[in-house]
């Protein structure tokens, strides 16, 4: 098995990480994965969440991000996230925001539709307030 993979996370606006890690924990759709050295190819979509880094010595570092893609394959792990960036950079009382804005659009819904997107929209966005919580960062605010 090779030691670590080469990570590389891009949002729209600049490439936020590129570099060797021992394993990385990615939030996918489907629920949170890790890849470690050698990861079977896939795809996946991104659910928001936090990406978490370990690298060689052991140390961890996390990043938010809010939807995308991952893809993983032998030459690496590439995430192209809808927006990415450093947990010293996340911004709770954005996530909160748009949490009100979505019920207040939930509560106007008028079809089916749109009342699930909105309902799964809210529950993710709850999810992600409490994952803010836990994280062990005191700068998250």
């Amino acid at each position: 098995m090779a030691e670590g993979t080469k990570l590389e996370i891009v949002s729209p606006e600049r490439l936020v990480l590129s570099e060797h890690v021992a394993s990385v924990t990615i939030p996918g759709t489907d629920g949170y994965f890790a890849v470690l050295g050698d990861h079977a190819p896939l795809m996946s979509t991104l659910k928001p969440g936090f990406i978490t880094t370990v690298d060689g010595s052991g140390k961890s570092e996390q990043y938010y991000v809010r939807g995308g893609f991952v893809d993983v394959s032998p030459a690496g792990v590439t995430i192209l996230a809808e927006q990415a960036v450093p947990t010293s950079e996340f911004d709770r009382a954005q996530i909160e925001a748009s949490l009100l804005e979505a019920e207040r659009e939930l509560a106007e819904a008028s079809s089916p539709e749109a009342r699930t997107f909105l309902e799964e929209l809210i529950y993710g966005l709850r999810n992600l307030l409490v994952e803010a919580q836990h994280l062990n960062q005191a700068h998250i605010h």
